[in-house]
């Protein structure tokens, strides 16, 4: 089976694979998340940090956007900064990503055709530039569990609307298990399993207990928490 960055072709018919597809986050700012009251926002935070993980382990391309930082939104949160240092956001003034020239050619710049996408509002920021983007000949995945809305009848209602577009509805997990795809596939074995039990509740602790006292394997060793220094205020 041929390779690519050191991992087996997985067959598409229908499915993601790490080769076939781009992950855009937008508006993942703090003025968004403020409004957010369809899904627990720390979970929205953990979700997206599980598909921005994933797509670095997985050497999947990213495409960040942000809207009216400065002015309005914040900045992109740093926890996903962190995955990608060096990575800049496309700055918009357009709640349609997909009417920002700049954001459909990085986009376009990757070759993929399918996107991956997640963002804050559903109604707006997800549903449209996801409606567009099918127009214009991509299939989009809209990661459900890392986005969120102002009411659950707005989440639900722009959720109806991108399914009746085309869209496929996914979540942060199944994505990555989809990249996976096989536990014979050690490239990415130890990395996906490193995300299952940071990020994935009851599913990584019983990951953690079936290493520990099914397999004998030591417990997993987290780094040292250090409480941060003061910081002298003027």
């Amino acid at each position: 089976m041929s390779q690519n960055n050191g991992r087996p072709k997985l067959s598409e018919k229908g499915l993601l694979t790490p080769d076939n597809c781009v992950v855009t986050m937008i508006d993942l700012q703090p003025q968004m998340l403020f409004g957010v009251s369809s899904l627990d926002r720390q979970s929205i935070i953990n979700n997206n940090l599980v598909l921005s993980k994933a797509a670095k382990v997985f050497d999947v391309p990213v495409v960040l956007s942000t809207v009216e930082s400065a002015a309005f939104s914040g900045h992109f949160w740093p926890q996903l900064l962190a995955v990608f240092p060096g990575l800049a956001p496309v700055e918009r003034t357009s709640m349609n990503s997909w009417d920002d020239r700049n954001f459909v050619a990085a986009i376009e710049k990757t070759g993929r055709k399918k996107i991956v996408l997640a963002g804050l509002w559903t109604e707006t920021c997800v549903a449209l530039p996801t409606i567009q983007a099918i127009h214009d000949g991509y299939e989009v995945y809209v990661v459900e569990d890392c986005c969120g809305d102002v009411s659950q009848l707005a989440h639900d209602n722009a959720m109806k609307r991108v399914i009746q577009a085309g869209a496929k509805p996914v979540t942060a997990l199944s994505v990555m298990l989809e990249w996976q795809r096989d536990w014979a596939a050690r490239e990415t074995y130890d990395a996906v399993m490193d995300i299952v039990k940071n990020h994935c509740g009851a599913y990584g602790m019983g990951v953690e207990y079936a290493y520990t006292m099914v397999h004998g394997a030591p417990a997993t060793k987290f780094p040292e928490y250090a409480a941060p220094l003061a910081i002298a205020h003027k």
